[in-house]
């Protein structure tokens, strides 16, 4: 007869005693694990444990930009009642007809093949939190990019939805954002007039981008501008700007879209003024996929390293709106006006850049 294997007593809880049945009457059920596969699972967990401690980095600002990057991991894997509660914890405004949020960095507006939850998702669970649970879920009013924080406004139902999303496309509401830049734009105010399209990027690796498609072209052998024919897919993009505070290699705009193009505001200061926007590493490059380049001087006041760069948050954060009343009265506009992140305000601190109060020019 063979030898049986000897079993810790705390393995032996696990296990069925002897002249007793199974609570599943399966034959297929799970065997309990044995000694040597229980210690391996803990080995394993310490060991992974470790790791996780050992990657934690000393430095605050390289802690807090890993901070962020989990955050945003933590978003998409969260129960949507959790993330119902942020948002409403983030609530600036709401009336009978609207409820405006403060949308956080890293949280998509709408699903997609990657994404695993998005605002969209929580709507529902939001309005019911908002009004009871017979309420009817929210509506989305437009959309702002996944990096992208600050003010969005959400319908209580579709006919308001319908409302506001018709003064967006026929520019009725005035919008603000504010924006990190490396480099300071020449003049430090004006109006980016260059249509946008999206054009396949051959590089390193094949990829698809907003770009611009300006409706003049230089000649090369006079140097004289001449008009051509707008592209049929390209978009009419108009983005007025204004520089608020600069330093060094850095500076801090105010940016008026005029129209709503995908990605506008980061195409037009990246391609159009040759100011990206501070973390954007999708229009920092045109023909490669890789991490913003920046400045010595830049990577010394956030006090992180170009390969650490890499990790840093894009800084575009829609800080006002304003809506005009149904009955069209400017006495009775609806003003809405939201703070920055806390990485955004750090990194203000940290490149020695002023802004001046909200919702005063």
């Amino acid at each position: 007869m063979a030898a049986r294997r000897a079993v810790p007593r705390g393995v032996l809880g696990l296990a069925v005693k002897a002249g007793q049945r199974s609570f599943s009457h399966s034959q297929s059920a799970a065997a309990p694990l044995n000694a040597q596969q229980l210690a391996e699972k803990i080995r394993a967990e310490k060991q992974e444990q470790k790791k996780q401690q050992k990657e934690i980095p000393k430095d605050p600002v390289l802690r807090r930009v890993r901070e962020l990057a989990q955050l945003t991991q933590q978003l998409q894997r969260v129960h949507p009642n959790v993330l119902a509660k942020a948002l409403k914890q983030g609530i600036i405004y709401q009336n009978k007809e609207i409820v405006v949020i403060n949308k956080p960095y890293g949280l998509p507006v709408h699903g997609g093949p990657k994404v695993k939850m998005c605002i969209t998702d929580v709507l529902p669970v939001l309005a019911k939190m908002l009004d009871g649970m017979k309420a009817e879920p929210l509506h989305l009013c437009h959309r702002l990019d996944k990096e992208t924080t600050g003010v969005m406004v959400l319908a209580r139902d579709q006919d308001i939805a319908h409302w506001i999303q018709e003064l967006f496309k026929t520019r009725q509401v005035e919008k603000k954002y504010w924006a990190i830049c490396v480099g300071e734009p020449k003049p430090t105010e004006g109006l980016v007039d260059i249509p946008i399209m999206e054009k396949e990027a051959e590089g390193n690796q094949v990829h698809y981008k907003m770009a611009l498609a300006p409706n003049y072209r230089m000649s090369f052998e006079d140097g004289h501008m001449f008009k051509v024919r707008q592209h049929r897919n390209a978009n009419k993009a108009v983005t007025r700007y204004r520089v608020l505070s600069s330093f060094s290699s850095c500076s801090l705009l105010e940016l008026q879209p005029v129209t709503g193009v995908k990605h506008q505001l980061r195409v037009h200061l990246a391609y159009g003024l040759g100011c990206p926007v501070l973390g954007d590493h999708k229009y920092s490059h045109w023909s490669k996929l890789a991490p913003q380049k920046l400045p010595v001087g830049t990577l010394k006041r956030l006090g992180l390293e170009q390969a650490k760069a890499r990790h840093l948050p894009l800084h575009l954060h829609a800080c006002q709106l304003t809506l005009p009343e149904q009955n069209g009265s400017k006495e009775d506009k609806i003003h809405l006006v939201c703070r920055p992140p806390l990485f955004f305000t750090r990194s203000l601190q940290r490149l020695k850049l002023e802004f001046p109060e909200l919702g005063k020019k």
